[in-house]
């Protein structure tokens, strides 16, 4: 009987030790998230800045600037994760194909407000990029323990499901073509 409650106990405690796991795993993934939507928000926040100062150097780049008002025109608190990240995808479109534009006013960049608020968005981008990788190492530590032995079970016994990495988007994958971007 006392090795039936010993057993039991290694048992519990497994159990127990394998649940708080998956917890503070999920809780990774959901701060890693987070830390995206904070990036995602103050980049978001910071292209009306950017496409304020051009305004006054590039009033015929009408098409952009329009893109990008109509995408900050949802709150972005209020938008589903799903929706920031399609919105991400086409800021991250229109951030390139602006920047390519700029590069025919030398006197905006050498404007230092606009030189600040690029310095802002690249390092943004940047912060934004690691975040990314930093989820995507939080969700696959957090997959790994769902699928691995003992703790799948207890994943399965408490209705723990698989997360999704980030990916690019398959446009993103292709290798660029100089010659596109230098005639645009």
């Amino acid at each position: 009987m006392t090795v039936g409650i010993v057993i039991l106990a290694a048992v519990l405690l497994v159990v127990v030790l394998d649940y708080n796991r998956l917890i503070q795993k999920s809780n990774a993934v959901t701060n890693a998230l987070g830390t995206i939507d904070v990036m995602m928000k103050k980049r978001f926040d910071l292209i009306p800045n950017l496409v304020a100062t051009v305004r006054q150097y590039a009033l015929h780049e009408q098409e952009t600037l329009l893109q990008i008002t109509a995408l900050r025109t949802e709150s972005f608190e209020k938008l589903s994760m799903d929706k920031k990240q399609i919105i991400d995808n086409q800021l991250k479109e229109i951030n390139r194909q602006f920047m390519l534009s700029v590069e025919n006013y030398p006197e905006l960049k050498a404007s230092e407000n606009f030189m600040q608020l690029q310095r802002t968005l690249n390092e943004t981008e940047e912060q934004l990029s690691a975040a990314r990788r930093t989820y995507n190492a939080c969700v696959t530590d957090y997959n790994n323990m769902i699928r691995m032995f003992p703790s799948n079970l207890v994943a399965r016994l408490f209705h723990f499901k698989e997360k999704e990495v980030l990916s690019i988007l398959t446009s993103e994958r292709e290798t660029p073509s100089t010659k596109k971007l230098f005639h645009s």
